[in-house]
């Protein structure tokens, strides 16, 4: 039986057209109009609606991993200017031109280099991790994002401006749905 044959029950009824490339119902290659299974999908995409895994690392998170670079090096800078500022200030204590200075404290200068050492160990740990960290490095990132625009805000403003935009960045970009797709991807 083929699909003309009269005699065939799943063909089309007799007197009526049957469909034509060209007039909305394309026809596909390899089976005739209204016969067998679908297609199997083209080779490289995933079968029955679902996304290929990803391949490589979406812009926007990228982004986020260079902007953790970037908090690297804004704290490199940051560890030798407080150390230096300390080492200075203990030099000028015992001046006597620079008396203004005795009363400094010089350990809350040597308490933000350990803090912005830390931070900067965390922004490289975190920024390693992007290839292969998992829902919970996405989580991570986040909330280092935040905490570091919350702290570009209140304690350092003038210099933490910087981090404040470069945190809200990194939070947005590795929040949205691609970072989720990214960081949730099968491994």
């Amino acid at each position: 039986m083929s699909y003309g044959d009269p005699n065939n029950p799943y063909g089309a009824p007799q007197g009526q057209q049957q469909p034509q490339q060209g007039y909305g119902y394309p026809q596909q290659q390899g089976q005739a109009p209204g016969y067998g299974y679908p297609q199997a999908p083209p080779v490289g995409q995933a079968a029955y609606g679902a996304t290929a895994p990803m391949a490589s690392m979406p812009g926007s998170v990228s982004a986020a991993r260079v902007m953790l670079w970037v908090i690297v090096g804004l704290q490199v800078l940051g560890v030798a200017l407080f150390a230096f500022a300390a080492v200075a200030i203990d030099k000028a204590k015992d001046d006597a031109a620079f008396k203004q200075f005795a009363d400094y404290p010089t350990g809350a200068l040597w308490g933000f280099a350990v803090f912005a050492l830390a931070w900067l160990v965390w922004a490289a740990y975190l920024a390693t991790k992007f290839t292969s960290g998992g829902n919970g490095v996405r989580v991570t990132v986040l909330v280092f994002g935040v905490i570091t625009a919350v702290l570009g805000l209140y304690p350092f403003t003038l210099v933490g401006i910087v981090h404040l935009v470069l945190g809200i960045l990194i939070a947005v970009f590795a929040g949205n749905s691609k970072g989720k797709a990214w960081f949730n991807r099968p491994r």
